[in-house]
This record gives C-alpha cells, structure tokens and sequence, in this order.
C-alpha cells in the first residue's frame, strides 16, 4: 500500500489533467509518461469505470471530460503532433467556420519529410513540399491550423467543391480574417487554375 501511495504521489495528475483540458480531453501515452505514469498504471487507470477512457492505441480521454464538436479533430492530431502536423483543407476550413463542407475525414498536413507516416483511419493526410510557414498557422481551438488564406488555397489545389471554396474566401474577406494580399501571397507557386479563380474572386466576377 505504501509502495502504491508512493508511486500516485509522483505522477502529476494535475498536470495532466490540465494538458488534457486543453487537448478536448485527450492525452497520449507519451504525455502521460511524461507526467510520470508507467504504462501498467495508465491501463488500472483506464479499466472499466477508471478515470480514464482507452480510445485506441496511444491515445486516452478523460472519462468524464465534457465532448466537443471538434474533438475528433484533436483525437486525430495528436498521434502526429511530433511530426508538425497542422489541420489543413476542409478542416481547416471546418475549424474557422468558413464553409459548409462536411470532411468525411480529418485533413492534416505534414512536411514532406515526414511521408512515411502509416494510413490511419479517418485521417487523409498531405505530405506538403512547402509547408505552411508560422505566419500560415493560427491555433484554433487548442489546434495548430492553417490560416484561412493557406486553407482556402490548399482546399481549393486539392479539389474541394468550387463554391464552397468561393464561399470560404468570400467569407473570410467580409470577416476580416484575410485580405486580398494575402491570398495572392498563398496561391503563388500554385497552378495556373488557382491563381485564376484567387483573382476572379477578388475582382468580384463569377466563378
């Protein structure tokens, strides 16, 4: 009993609470060995009716813990957020709430360094030859995500419906949340198609 009292007195279970709050709720292996839980611990802890709630492998949630609509965003983040994923496309699109799109799975990016990552399900991930630079990603709900400029041009390369792409830029100029320059600055380098519907766009004629 002393031993188990010895070992619950040196893992922050505070601070783990914490990062998981700010994480929707969930945390990984990694981060819980870092506040000082061995793996046999975090699975007494994640037994039926345990404080925590085993998702898959690598990944746990406060049992408890309120949901959100965009958890399923952080669930899918997470396992790759050593390798600097950012959500990008449509759920980045999704996060700034600047589209109707529904993504039936979660976009992420990485840099195309990081190619080797394994399929996982409900996850469509790009490997970026130019990776977003920090100007290009806005935390958004405790999310490292693309800006709506690099969103609304990335979605629009990778073949997003046309008019929610339009109804994205449109919506993120009348809001404030990119200007014109902007998104000229995104769709450089990209192809002759994007470029064009950028400036149709900003010059105000039908797409």
């Amino acid at each position: 009993m002393d031993k188990m009292l010895l070992v619950s007195d040196v893992i922050d279970h505070d601070g783990l609470y914490r990062l998981a709050e700010a994480q929707a709720g969930y945390f990984s292996t990694g981060q819980a060995i870092a506040a000082g839980m061995d793996r046999s611990t975090l699975a007494h802890h994640a037994r039926p009716g345990g404080r925590y709630e085993r998702v898959r492998r690598g990944l746990y949630r406060l049992r408890h813990f309120p949901t959100s609509n965009h958890e399923h965003v952080m669930a899918a983040w997470l396992p790759l957020r050593g390798v600097d994923a950012v959500v990008s496309h449509e759920s980045a699109l999704e996060l700034h709430e600047l589209s109707d799109v529904i993504p039936t799975s979660v976009h992420l990016s990485v840099p195309r360094t990081q190619r080797g990552q394994r399929a996982r399900s409900g996850v469509r991930l790009h490997t970026l030859e130019r990776p977003p630079d920090p100007s290009e990603v806005q935390m958004v709900c405790g999310l490292p995500t693309t800006s709506p400029a690099r969103s609304v041009v990335d979605a629009l390369q990778a073949g997003t419906q046309l008019e929610q792409v339009e109804l994205a830029a449109r919506q993120a100029l009348q809001r404030g949340m990119t200007t014109p320059r902007r998104l000229r600055a995104a769709a450089q380098g990209r192809s002759g198609r994007v470029r064009r519907f950028v400036e149709q766009i900003l010059s105000g004629e039908p797409t």
